[in-house]
């Protein structure tokens, strides 16, 4: 294991088990990297480890857990094209006392959104964080992908009044921000109207029942086109 200085802690917290191989790919861009004792650590991870600063500690199977209670949890994901606004407003729930589910990526090699957006709409979804953001180039195709995740209501916000409207008319529990369109002061803007809005409820909650109804009827009744269909 490399030996580094420790400057903060970055866990592995996707929704899937760590991975047997811990590759570059996982390898946060600062901090501590905690990985389950079995795991095999690729020479080139460890390189990387080494001139990132970032300590990989070997932990018992089953403790890489959140300490945090899921309302003061936030899942956070980017693609290569939001990554760098990613890094840029983590202060931002820090100021809000939020402790962060960051999926990846943690550098700016391609990957695809919809995996990014299916892993903190899951983490959402099975109640282990109460929000998620996810950032792409345009913040479409993120919202689209998470939204296939039942109990998932991801919002595209491009202003602080989507963003309020997102929250107190829908009950967003997933927002989602294009990084090639929204300038970082812009979109910390709507991240902080974002998560500052509480959800207002009242006839507003009657019209998200009938968003969560449509969702459970074609949950059940939808099936995969054969291919001769297409």
């Amino acid at each position: 294991m490399p030996a580094a200085s420790q400057v903060g802690i970055v866990r592995y917290n996707g929704p899937f088990p760590m991975p047997a191989v811990i590759t570059t790919r996982d390898i946060p861009a600062s901090g501590e990297l905690k990985v389950p004792a079995s795991a095999i650590i690729t020479p080139s991870a460890v390189e990387l480890a080494r001139e990132r600063g970032v300590v990989i500690s070997e932990v018992a199977p089953g403790s890489l857990t959140t300490v945090a209670p899921p309302e003061k949890t936030v899942a956070l994901g980017a693609d290569h094209g939001g990554f760098r606004l990613k890094e840029t407003l983590k202060p931002v729930f820090e100021e809000f006392g939020l402790t962060l589910l960051d999926v990846g990526v943690h550098e700016e090699s391609p990957a695809d959104y919809p995996d990014i957006a299916h892993k903190v709409a899951q983490l959402v979804a099975s109640g282990e964080s109460a929000r998620g953001v996810v950032i792409d180039g345009a913040g479409i195709g993120s919202a689209i992908a998470a939204n296939k995740v039942t109990g998932i209501r991801a919002a595209l916000c491009y202003d602080k009044a989507s963003a309020r409207n997102s929250r107190e008319h829908n009950d967003s529990n997933v927002l989602t921000l294009g990084g090639r369109l929204l300038t970082a002061s812009q979109a910390e803007e709507v991240l902080r109207v974002w998560l500052a809005t509480p959800f207002a409820g009242g006839r507003h909650s009657v019209r998200v029942n009938k968003i969560s109804e449509i969702e459970q009827r074609y949950s059940r009744t939808w099936k995969p086109p054969n291919s001769s269909d297409l």
